[in-house]
């Protein structure tokens, strides 16, 4: 195909024969020959490559990839069918892990809170958002209803003692609760059922930390619990736990960490039912919610509310406040209420 170029010079010769002839060229000719030229110039910008002669229109997008250097242009983004699946929202794994059989973290089983894939995403997002808000509003990664599996191992407890400060203690069916699980002491006080493969199964309380290697979804169980659910020349043995709310007749405690003075305090809460999810206090007519350390104290750095109510919530969001715990370092005083059953 000729080039623009040609065909701008193409009536040229013609002009000059008409002034050496000194006859006039019809109207209609020269309406012909402009007619032909805007024909040519058009095929040539519209030609299927895109490109003008002039080579800036070199870049060419290739199927199912954006061209470098070009804006990427949504394909009606209103009607994609993945728009609105990329709205729903979807569980969150940040508070529930995911235990396998060779220790890494992972629910056997998940709560089912997944909506049909059938409905609608508008009304696939509310289920999820209230499941978000239910039950078990305040629970880490440890969750009601979900087993998780691991490996249980065995250690020897001492007096009791642990990562938790509970203190010296008779009671032998304790746990230590691998780090990650562990939460920065979130576990510290629940209730754990484990089952083992042969079957047997027993009820533990978390007291301590077990730290690396200590594996997502391992426990590290007392001497006396391992060996109930196997010898304990075994070692290591695959488990699966969960976490449980026990009947039982005692009553929660409160203790003052020592050194606790009305500029300083550790406050902590002893013999819980339910995993213990917040300790706040009182101070200047409103609630301030303490921070946790990892040795299970919540802090108050600057005294606020040392000495005076306190209000105690689980992971269900059960909440009990509790006045006249005087401040009495190492002291452990009965508050004579219990969070209820779950």
């Amino acid at each position: 195909m000729a080039s623009p170029s040609h065909h701008r010079r193409s009536p040229r010769p013609e002009r000059h024969a008409a002034r050496r002839t000194g006859r006039r060229v019809p109207v209609v000719a020269l309406v012909a020959v402009a007619a032909v030229a805007l024909v040519v110039s058009l095929v040539v910008a519209f030609r299927p490559d895109g490109a003008g002669d002039d080579g800036s229109n070199t870049v060419r997008p290739v199927a199912g990839a954006p061209a470098n250097g070009s804006p990427t242009v949504p394909v009606t983004p209103a009607v994609r069918p993945t728009a609105s699946a990329s709205a729903s929202p979807k569980p969150s794994t940040s508070g529930t892990p995911s235990p396998t059989a060779d220790g890494t973290a992972s629910p056997s089983a998940t709560p089912s809170s997944a909506p049909s894939s059938t409905k609608p995403s508008a009304e696939r997002a509310a289920p999820a958002v209230r499941a978000a808000s239910g039950s078990t509003p305040k629970a880490g990664r440890i969750r009601p209803g979900t087993s998780y599996r691991g490996v249980a191992t065995a250690y020897v407890i001492g007096d009791g003692n642990g990562s938790c400060s509970y203190g010296p203690t008779s009671d032998r069916m304790t746990a230590a609760m691998n780090t990650t699980d562990y939460e920065t002491s979130k576990a510290c006080g629940a209730y754990v059922s484990v089952r083992a493969a042969s079957g047997a199964s027993i009820t533990v309380r978390i007291t301590n930390e077990c730290p690396a290697p200590c594996a997502p979804g391992q426990l590290d169980l007392s001497h006396e619990a391992f060996s109930k659910l196997a010898p304990l020349s075994t070692g290591r043995i695959s488990i699966t736990w969960r976490l449980l709310s026990p009947a039982m007749s005692d009553t929660i405690s409160i203790r003052y960490k020592v050194g606790s003075s009305q500029y300083w305090c550790g406050v902590q809460a002893i013999g819980h039912r339910n995993p213990l999810a917040r300790l706040e206090v009182r101070a200047n007519g409103s609630w301030v919610a303490l921070p946790r350390t990892s040795y299970n104290y919540f802090l108050s750095e600057h005294g606020r509310g040392c000495g005076g109510t306190i209000r105690l919530t689980d992971i269900y969001g059960q909440q009990l406040t509790v006045a006249g715990i005087g401040i009495r370092p190492d002291a452990v005083q009965s508050t004579q209420v219990q969070f209820a059953r779950h």
